[in-house]
């Protein structure tokens, strides 16, 4: 079975790629602020949890989006290897999260 189309053609609109491209970076700038006030309160309070969670949302959204800068500058980096890595660290990201959690405090 074929994926979902949302467009006819090869390639999506021009405005969605840009609108695409604008959401990636504003989600990455927005998880390395997140990331860095959690890591604030871990430092403040000496709490484990905010350690995980600062550690989970810079493998869910910072790490993806500077492997994406690295696929595309050096193309060498096959799109696999790309998409491998980027979907293992937004897993990882999100169990980290999701143990700080479920973590006693």
């Amino acid at each position: 079975m074929a994926g979902l189309q949302v467009w006819s053609g090869s390639a999506p609109p021009e405005w969605l790629a840009a609108f695409s491209q604008a959401t990636d970076v504003l989600a990455a700038l927005l998880g390395i602020f997140v990331a860095y006030q959690a890591y604030r309160g871990y430092r403040r309070n000496g709490s484990r949890p905010m350690l995980f969670i600062a550690v989970g949302f810079v493998l869910a959204l910072a790490v993806p989006f500077l492997l994406l800068l690295a696929f595309l500058a050096l193309p060498f980096v096959g799109r696999t290897v790309a998409t491998v890595l980027t979907g293992t660290s937004q897993v990882v990201g999100l169990l980290a999260i999701v143990y700080a959690l479920r973590m006693p405090a």
